[in-house]
């Protein structure tokens, strides 16, 4: 396969990638005790050797620590400040609406993956969620599909149909490892067959809601996994690996769901004015129930924000507080997609509005989500050893969304 080494450039970040497929692995949800854990049972040779021979470490993702932010942050190499996806949901000001981010129009950023494209790589991109493929694929030439919708893809659409008979493998239901499975498969299937040089897979984190690490259906499942990864090493790829988020669990001692409805807290103490934004709102109720350890609250009397602020930050399970201004320096927030006051709670609890905007009953099993700072930090993992520059930035505070960075200029 010929592939393209001219360098490019997104977002002030230059690229220059070597003559080999160089692929990029979101592993959603996957907090670094799932690595460790499957690890020490001997279950991920392929990740162990990447580890060992390559480069494991930990970085900082990006706040809120959900899959829309930290997915679009990673593909365009800067914060959500930069590139404006802020959560998988929030409330639109300007047109008075809560509404799903999953539109590249509202992506303020150019994409390394269209920068790429251009540049005469041949991109893919295939996401477990459908909700993703807008944004991950924005003016990028190339392929883009998901997982959970592969039987509809369209060559006019997508760069490519018939993704059941390319791939080999069945369209996947969502709820379930095989979403992801279906992702890398899909991946190896694209490289093998000359369609892409150049990937970015983004898993699903179904299996981390569901199942802590030591449970076998994890370990079974990035065992799984770490064979799919093998294969991609023995095309020859540089593979590079990071997480969207982590993942905790989120249950009192008796096991019901810890959460706290700042809504309903802030109207009992105050009064009627509030608006809480739970960013972690999306299709996949199974999921999380749209509970975080993050939510944004608007205000509408501006004049009692000081004071609301200091009472939610000495309630119990809440451990920061920050207002616009703040939100926006030190969570790396855009100003006019956030709220008045923005929200963080413990590492065993989540904060939302009301009960009614919560079904719980949809879970498959206990709560176990992410969004706060307990989650912020990830694992990076990648297959070739780093060059004498890249590991002093390895040593300083690398991000998640610095990945392709890693990947292709800390190898070469």
């Amino acid at each position: 396969m010929n592939i393209s080494n001219n360098p490019f450039s997104a977002n002030g970040i230059n690229y220059s990638p070597a003559e080999k497929p160089i692929v990029v692995i979101c592993i959603d949800g996957s907090a670094d005790e799932y690595l460790d854990t499957t690890m020490a049972f001997d279950r991920m040779p392929n990740l162990k050797k990447m580890a060992t021979s390559g480069y494991r470490g930990m970085v900082r993702g990006a706040l809120p620590s959900f899959t829309n932010v930290n997915n679009s942050s990673i593909v365009t190499g800067v914060s959500p400040a930069v590139h404006g996806i802020s959560g998988n949901f929030f409330y639109d000001a300007d047109k008075d609406q809560e509404v799903m981010m999953n539109s590249a129009e509202y992506l303020r950023a150019e994409t390394l993956l269209a920068a790429a494209s251009n540049a005469g790589r041949k991109v893919a991109v295939v996401t477990a969620k459908e909700k993703l493929r807008d944004i991950l694929s924005h003016k990028m030439k190339g392929i883009a599909f998901s997982a959970e919708k592969a039987n509809q893809a369209k060559r006019e659409t997508h760069g490519i149909d018939n993704v059941e008979e390319v791939t080999g493998h069945k369209t996947p239901a969502i709820y379930s490892g095989d979403a992801s499975l279906f992702v890398l498969r899909a991946g190896i299937a694209l490289i093998e067959k000359g369609l892409a040089d150049f990937l970015y897979l983004s898993l699903t984190d179904y299996m981390q809601h569901t199942y802590s690490p030591e449970a076998e259906e994890s370990l079974a499942f990035y065992e799984a996994m770490d064979t799919e990864i093998g294969k991609l090493l023995q095309l020859g790829a540089i593979v590079g690996a990071t997480a969207d988020h982590g993942m905790n669990s989120k249950i009192k001692p008796d096991g019901s769901p810890n959460v706290l409805f700042v809504e309903d807290m802030l109207e009992e103490k105050f009064g009627n004015g509030f608006r809480v934004i739970c960013p972690i709102t999306d299709p996949y109720v199974k999921h999380h129930g749209a509970l975080g350890s993050y939510v944004v609250v608007h205000i509408n009397d501006k004049s009692i924000i000081n004071d609301v602020k200091n009472w939610l930050a000495i309630q119990p399970g809440i451990t920061e507080v920050h207002d616009k201004v703040t939100a926006t320096r030190l969570l790396e927030q855009p100003e006019d997609r956030t709220g008045d006051l923005v929200v963080l709670s413990a590492r065993d609890v989540v904060v939302g509005r009301r009960p009614q905007y919560h079904d719980l009953s949809a879970l498959d099993s206990t709560l176990r989500s992410h969004g706060g700072r307990y989650e912020e930090m990830v694992p990076m993992i990648i297959s070739h050893p780093l060059n004498a520059a890249y590991k002093i930035k390895a040593a300083a505070d690398p991000r998640n969304f610095d990945i392709f960075d890693f990947t292709i200029n800390g190898t070469n």
